[in-house]
């Protein structure tokens, strides 16, 4: 039965994605397959289809965007009818992000432009970026999910204000910066990602089977029992999921 979820993974990038795929199910785990690149959502849906526990979200990651032909937004707009899920998308002011700011802030006001985003579950990005990012998806009235939120914990309370989620992985435990994320968003805002393959857990790669530890260990820090932080998290993405898709 399914009963937990893995908001952001990149599905495409193991080895076996089927057979990640299928361990997730048997775990009970529902896998939000995030992409790069709008091409790779078309690769990724056509091999896997539609499957128990997996969707697949159409992305474009803000470190993608310098390099990619104009015919990656025609597809981005061409498939944004195919799913109810958007991700990665975003915005990179990091070291790595600096030289494409402004290709990326056009593009992702392009992509919040998009009417049926509104209509959508979206993952962000949003690292050295955190207040541009937050502003314009209030702006947008966007559903969007922080994903892997390392920015100011001040900006917390904006983003929440905004109606926007965070969704907390392995590292983030681990970290104290994560943990003080952690103990700033409201149990109702918090959803479980692993960000796999780019998340350890016991010493591996992280995958969505992963999320039961995960969900323990949020237990662990929130005190709580953890078939109760389980059904927190899910009725969470219940309640964010029909919020987009009951919007307009």
């Amino acid at each position: 039965m399914i009963g937990y979820v893995d908001t952001h993974c990149h599905l495409d990038r193991y080895p076996s994605p089927v057979k990640v795929s299928h361990d997730a199910v048997a775990a009970g785990v529902l896998t939000v397959a995030v992409t790069e690149l709008p091409s790779s959502f078309q690769l990724i849906a056509t091999r896997l289809g539609r499957r128990e526990g997996l969707r697949v979200a159409l992305g474009f990651h803000p470190l993608r965007v310098a390099d990619s032909p104009p015919s990656e937004l025609q597809l981005f707009r061409r498939h944004l009818s195919r799913t109810d899920y958007v991700g990665e998308v975003g915005l990179d002011f990091s070291e790595r992000g600096r030289a494409s700011r402004k290709q990326q802030l056009d593009l992702f006001e392009r992509l919040l432009n998009e009417p049926a985003i509104g209509r959508k579950v979206v993952s962000v990005h949003t690292r050295r970026a955190d207040r541009a990012a937050i502003e314009q998806l209030a702006a947008a009235h966007v559903h969007g999910i922080l994903h892997w939120y390392t920015g100011p914990i001040g900006l917390i309370d904006q983003a929440l204000a905004a109606g926007l989620y965070f969704s907390i992985n392995p590292a983030m435990i681990r970290s104290a910066h994560g943990q003080r994320v952690i103990a700033a968003v409201p149990a109702d805002r918090v959803l479980t990602e692993t960000d796999g393959p780019y998340t350890r857990t016991a010493g591996q790669p992280s995958q969505p089977a992963d999320i039961p530890a995960l969900v323990a260990l949020l237990a662990h820090t929130w005190n709580a029992h953890q078939a109760d932080v389980r059904q927190q998290v899910w009725n969470n993405m219940a309640e964010l999921f029909r919020r987009a898709t009951q919007q307009g």
